[in-house]
């Protein structure tokens, strides 16, 4: 029963990840990734990881959504404007900050694997708020950071892509 739970629950999110990002609406889009988190977050009760669910409901699906929601109404997108400065500005710098990041992070990868990093399980977690702060800043750092350059990489390029002309 548990499995099949969690199978039905990774389906939702992989379906309603799949729906977000092939939708036109943006809207829409971010409805159903309001979904995809909630499917996230009943794995995670399947795995009975109850902190990291809530987490996951009131962090993401909640203020996270709220945020994008608010971005997505202020922007005010129109397709004439998209199809007029859709154009990258300056695709080759584009190129170099992405072959830059999988250099940085193949050399990390390879350094983590090296010191043993990937080596332990997750297992020996109880699932409490300490020892999820723990393993994250303990053993888990470099894959915390990793995250953490990606996601500001991902707000820089939704910024430079959403960026009005001043004129």
């Amino acid at each position: 029963m548990t499995q099949a739970l969690f199978l039905i629950f990774g389906a939702t999110a992989i379906a309603s990840a799949l729906t977000a990002v092939t939708r036109q609406n943006p809207v829409a889009s971010a409805i159903w990734l309001v979904v995809m988190f909630f499917s996230l977050a009943g794995g995670y009760v399947v795995l009975e990881a109850y902190f990291v669910a809530a987490v996951q409901i009131l962090v993401y699906a909640g203020a996270i959504m709220v945020l994008f929601l608010f971005v997505i109404m202020l922007l005010d997108l129109r397709s004439e404007y998209l199809e007029h400065e859709g154009k990258p500005k300056l695709p080759v710098l584009g190129v170099f900050a992405s072959v830059l990041f999988l250099v940085v992070a193949g050399i990390a990868l390879f350094q983590a694997i090296d010191a043993g990093t990937f080596s332990g399980t997750v297992a020996d977690l109880d699932g409490s708020a300490g020892a999820i702060g723990g393993a994250i800043f303990g053993k888990w750092l470099l894959a915390f950071e990793v995250t953490s350059i990606l996601l500001l990489g991902a707000i820089l390029g939704a910024v430079i892509l959403t960026k009005r002309r001043l004129t």
